[in-house]
C-alpha cells in the first residue's frame, strides 16, 4: 500500500509541472566514549544580532547526535530562553527544524542566522512571547564535519530530538516536555521526527507532538525520474537549488551509489558548487540551469533507486504515536498542494493522528497564516490534551 501510494504521488507530481524537489549527510567522525546523543562538547553565548525577539538568553552549542550512516556525528545548534521567570517544571520546549539554507558550513543558522531572517524572527519570536523555549539544530554536517544529509528524514529526526537533550544539558530551566516544529525542509524533519521522537528520545524526554508547514511530500518520486532530458526545461530558481542540494547531499550521504558517474562534466561541476554555496548565492548562479542537462545516465540506473529514496527522504505514512499538524499554502509552488493533500489523506486513511489545514498563501506565508491554528494546537499538547484528527480544510 505504501509503495503504490508513493508511485501515484510521483505521477501526480510530474503531471503538475515537476513540483518542488529537495536531500544530503555527515560522515561519522572519531567519537569518544562520551558521544551519547545529546552530549554537549562546547557552548558559548550567541551573538546578540542572532537572538530571536523575546529571548532573555541565547547560546550556541555543539553536541553529539546520529548521522546518516547511523554512527555518532557532531551537530551545532542554538538555545533561546524566553524572558521572565520559568514556570514550575521549567520552560516547555519547541525544537525548531529550519528550512533550506544550503550545505556549506557558512550557511548554518547558528553562524549567520536564518535564511529568511524577517520571516523566521517574527515566527519564532511569537512562540518565545508565548512562553516557549526554542532549541534549533543546524543538522549534522552543517557547520560540523561532513555534509548535511539534506532531507534524510531519520538523520534529521535524530538531530532534532538530540537538540532537546543538548539544550537541557546547558540550560537547566528547560522542561523535558517538548514539541517539534518546522518549515519546508524542516517541516519534513519535524513530521518525520513525530514518527520517531518517542523511540529516539527515550524515557528522559516527554514528547507531545509536532507541527510542520510546507511538508515536502513524495518528493522522492520526482527525484527518481531525474536523468538526461528530465527535467527537460529550467525550473523556477528555488526548485533548481533544491534539486542541486538533493544531488550533493545524496552523494555525500551515500558515496557507494557513485552518483558522479551518472553526471557529465557540467553536472559534476554543479555538484561541487552545491556543496558550498548557500541558498541565495546558488539560486543566483544557477538561474536558467536545466537539471536534465547535467546527467549522462538516469538515476534509475541505480538498482531499486525508488525504494532507496523512499526510505531516505520519504515522509512516513504510519507509526505516529502523538498528534501532529500539517499546514499547506494553496499558492505554494515549492511544495505543491496535491502531493501534500495526498500525504494527508493517506495518513488519515491509515488512522494516524494528523490535523491538516490549508491557507490562501504561498510557501513562506503559511508559517504566519497558520499561527491562529498552531498556537492553540501546541498549547493543547502541552496541557495534556489530544486534539482530534482533522483533514477537513
Amino acid at each position: 500500500m505504501i509503495r503504490s501510494t508513493r508511485r501515484r504521488a510521483g505521477v501526480l507530481g510530474l503531471a503538475l509541472a515537476v513540483g518542488g524537489v529537495l536531500l544530503g549527510a555527515a560522515p561519522a567522525v572519531a567519537a569518544p566514549e562520551s558521544a551519547a546523543p545529546g552530549t554537549v562538547t562546547a557552548s558559548e553565548t550567541l551573538p546578540r544580532d542572532l537572538w530571536y525577539p523575546g529571548s532573555a538568553d541565547a547560546k550556541k552549542l555543539t553536541y553529539w547526535t546520529t548521522g546518516a550512516t547511523g554512527e555518532p556525528a557532531l551537530s551545532t545548534g542554538t538555545v533561546f530562553v524566553p524572558e521572565g521567570p520559568a514556570p514550575e517544571g521549567g520552560w516547555p520546549v519547541l525544537s525548531w527544524a529550519h528550512g533550506t539554507v544550503g550545505l556549506g558550513d557558512g550557511c548554518a543558522p547558528s553562524v549567520v542566522g536564518p535564511g529568511a531572517r524577517e520571516r523566521d524572527f517574527a515566527y519564532l519570536g511569537t512562540w518565545l512571547d508565548q512562553g516557549y523555549a526554542v532549541v534549533a539544530s543546524d543538522y549534522a554536517g552543517l557547520g560540523t564535519p561532513g555534509t548535511m544529509a539534506y532531507l534524510d528524514g531519520k538523520s534529521e529526526a535524530h538531530n532534532v530530538v538530540d537538540m532537546v537533550k543538548a539544550g537541557r544539558a546547558v540550560e537547566p530551566s528547560l522542561s523535558n516536555t517538548w514539541v517539534a516544529i518546522g518549515q519546508s525542509q524542516g517541516a519534513g524533519a519535524a513530521i518525520t521526527t513525530a514518527r520517531y521522537a518517542t523511540e529516539f528520545g527515550g524515557p528522559d524526554l516527554d514528547y507531545r507532538g509536532a507541527v510542520g508547514t510546507g511538508v515536502p511530500a513524495y518528493i522522492e518520486n520526482i527525484v527518481a525520474l531525474a536523468g538526461p532530458g528530465f527535467p527537460p526545461v529550467a525550473l523556477p530558481g528555488g526548485l533548481t537549488v533544491y534539486s542541486l542540494y538533493i544531488l550533493a547531499g545524496l552523494n555525500a550521504a551515500h558515496p557507494e551509489l557513485d552518483l558522479p558517474s551518472l553526471l557529465n562534466d557540467s553536472g559534476r561541476s554543479w555538484l561541487a558548487k552545491a556543496e558550498t554555496e548557500c541558498y541565495d548565492q546558488l539560486k543566483s548562479s544557477a538561474g536558467g540551469l536545466v537539471i536534465g542537462s547535467l546527467f549522462a545516465k538516469p538515476l534509475s540506473t541505480i538498482p531499486n533507486i525508488q525504494g532507496f529514496l523512499a526510505d531516505y527522504m520519504g515522509v512516513p505514512e504510519t507509526g505516529y504515536d502523538k498528534p501532529f499538524f500539517m499546514g499547506q499554502g494553496l499558492k505554494d509552488t515549492d511544495i505543491i498542494m496535491p502531493s501534500t493533500l495526498l500525504l494527508a489523506s493517506t495518513l488519515a486513511r491509515n488512522g494516524e493522528p494528523v490535523t491538516f489545514k490549508t491557507y490562501p498563501t504561498d510557501h513562506s506565508g503559511t508559517m504566519a497564516a497558520s499561527l491562529p491554528d498552531t498556537l492553540p494546537f501546541v498549547r493543547a499538547l502541552f496541557d495534556g490534551e489530544t486534539p482530534a484528527p482533522s483533514t477537513g480544510s
